[in-house]
């Protein structure tokens, strides 16, 4: 029996501490001796509560400070020193003396306060160390550096303009033409991110002036931005949407992501040395000046739909490039501006929430639209894969139709036909794919075969349809330039007596008159001249004065509307 046991509860274990502590537990008998050291387990646990059983009932309440082991301590060698446990300098109050049984459960006690209190500590230097590597500050540039950098960024003028204005007419250029490799050009030269950056700098460090003039430039920009668009898409032949413009017309929730952790990569770059290619990238990835096109290309053909989307779209990447800069700047610790009063900083952080939350709601709406109908496209592929897909047979199409207020999933197969039970089966069991307020209805057989000639006749048919119309616009326009050129060379034989008639009032020695259309080439040069000639012939067989000649050619010329014409006397 041990009488006293000096262990220090707040002392790292030592190798006599570990010896001590092994050679107690030998000889206390019922546990192994690394049951101790090892984390809790299976045996440990049966361990304790084996040296649990073994106690007195009393002991097991109250604490078990034995007077003989206390007065044993006055004479003789202590059972500690014959173990070889040298003891501890430890203050009288936690010499604490152990009776028995109870000395084991002290023993575990002891060295789980120990782990726990090593635990700490080192959880404490690992967070320490993350800190040390995910700290920005050492990295950081002069504040004012930064901010000159950014705030000469926001004007708009100049080289500047002309820059906005030929990087719209490139990106409208690439949507038109549905080039991806342009549209990056355009997004690379653009200095738009001058602007939104400075308006989150500014809310950042409470500049208002500096927040003025970047709202008043970004406003400029965009306008100007807009109206070179519209300008291009009202000029351009090509009028039809293509994929890379229509992909701007429905921002989602994953658009406020990009914009945001974009605009934290821009703010990051900026502020911190070795801004390497950040900026660029930033610029690609939230894409700013497809939207504005997008939306010159909606003014410019009426669609309003695409106008709103992609303008949605391009103030949902303004708003929070701009958040992602404010928050940059106050995690990287810029010096604020102090506001004239508590509730004007009040009044600025509700008006920036309120504009966060309603930029937010909309897109909100959309990702949950495509969220459900991929979910729902995923189902229908997920229950045609499990429940109608057999050997022989070939799923063509599938569509959702209201008929008379009942859904119905239609089907349409080929080959090998799907049999009623194997159709009843599958209705059964579309509650198991989110399917069940879905009627089931597949066509196939007789019925598809139908289906695909009835839509290859009507695919024929149109086509035929398209080309007969695009034949007969043809041959209406080529009818019209001859029923021109027919009347510009039969108009003048209905003219010549109502012309003649005119004439005798003012040159009464004219007898007759003769107008024909003519064309005139010349071996000198390869242009045809074309002109009226007027042939006139005088009772008196005199010939007509300059200035007669003159008269009679104007008036002629104004009377039957020729551009050009000429007087020839028989």
């Amino acid at each position: 029996m041990l009488n006293r046991l000096f262990f220090n509860l707040f002392a790292k274990p030592n190798e006599q501490n570990d010896a001590c502590i092994k050679s107690a537990m030998a000889r206390k008998g019922g546990c192994e001796e690394t049951n101790v050291f090892a984390k809790p387990n299976e045996q440990n646990d049966a361990c304790i509560k084996s040296a649990m059983a073994r106690m007195p009932k009393a002991s097991r309440t109250e604490a078990a400070l034995s007077p003989k082991g206390r007065g044993a301590d006055s004479g003789g060698e202590s059972e500690a020193a014959k173990g070889g446990c040298e003891e501890t300098n430890l203050p009288d109050s936690l010499h604490l003396p152990i009776a028995g049984d109870n000395m084991m459960l002290f023993l575990i006690f002891s060295l789980s306060l120990q782990q726990n209190h090593n635990f700490a500590m080192n959880t404490t230097q690992i967070i320490k160390q993350i800190r040390v590597y995910f700290n920005l500050m050492p990295d950081k540039e002069e504040e004012h550096d930064i901010i000159d950098q950014i705030s000469s960024g926001v004007s708009f003028r100049g080289a500047n303009l002309w820059i906005l204005i030929f990087a719209i007419f490139i990106a409208s250029l690439g949507l038109n033409v549905n080039s991806t490799a342009v549209i990056i050009g355009a997004m690379l030269i653009s200095p738009l991110m001058g602007p939104i950056i400075g308006m989150g700098l500014a809310v950042g460090t409470n500049d208002l002036n500096l927040l003025k003039r970047a709202a008043k430039n970004y406003g400029v920009a965009t306008l100007i931005s807009v109206l070179t668009a519209t300008l291009y898409f009202l000029l351009t032949p090509l009028s039809e949407a293509q994929s890379e413009l229509l992909a701007r017309t429905s921002p989602t929730l994953y658009d406020v992501l990009i914009a945001f952790c974009g605009g934290a990569a821009g703010i990051i770059a900026l502020c911190t040395r070795g801004k390497g290619n950040v900026i660029p990238g930033v610029a690609i990835a939230t894409a700013l000046m497809p939207p504005l096109c997008t939306a010159g290309f909606g003014l410019a053909t009426g669609h309003w739909l695409y106008f709103l989307g992609a303008f949605y779209l391009f103030f949902i990447n303004t708003v929070f490039i701009a958040l992602a800069t404010f928050g940059g700047v106050r995690l990287m610790h810029f010096h604020r501006q102090k506001f004239k009063s508590a509730e004007q900083a009040r009044k600025a952080k509700n008006i920036l929430m309120s504009i966060v939350v309603v930029t937010m709601i909309p897109a909100i709406f959309m990702t949950v639209n495509i969220v459900h109908r991929s979910v729902f496209d995923n189902n229908v592929r997920k229950f045609i894969k499990n429940e109608l897909a057999q050997s022989g047979t070939q799923i063509i199409s599938n569509s959702i139709e209201d008929d008379d207020s009942v859904w119905t999933l239609r089907i349409v197969a080929v080959g090998k036909e799907i049999t009623e039970a194997t159709k009843a089966e599958a209705q059964r069991r579309m509650d198991l794919y989110h399917l069940g307020r879905y009627r089931l209805s597949i066509i196939q057989g007789v019925q598809s075969d139908s289906l695909l000639s009835l839509t290859n006749q009507l695919n024929k048919m149109t086509g035929n349809s398209n080309n007969e119309h695009q034949k007969l616009i043809e041959l209406t326009a080529e009818a019209a330039a001859l029923h021109q050129q027919l009347s510009d060379y039969t108009r003048y034989e209905t003219l010549v007596p109502d012309v003649l008639n005119e004439i005798a009032t003012l040159f009464p020695h004219i007898r007759s008159l003769s107008l024909a259309y003519t064309a005139e080439a010349s071996r000198d040069t390869s242009v045809i001249h074309q002109f009226v000639t007027a042939l006139i012939q005088t009772n008196t067989n005199k010939h007509l004065t300059p200035d007669e000649s003159n008269r009679l050619r104007l008036w002629l010329q104004k009377r039957i509307k020729a551009d050009s014409l000429i007087v020839v006397q028989k």
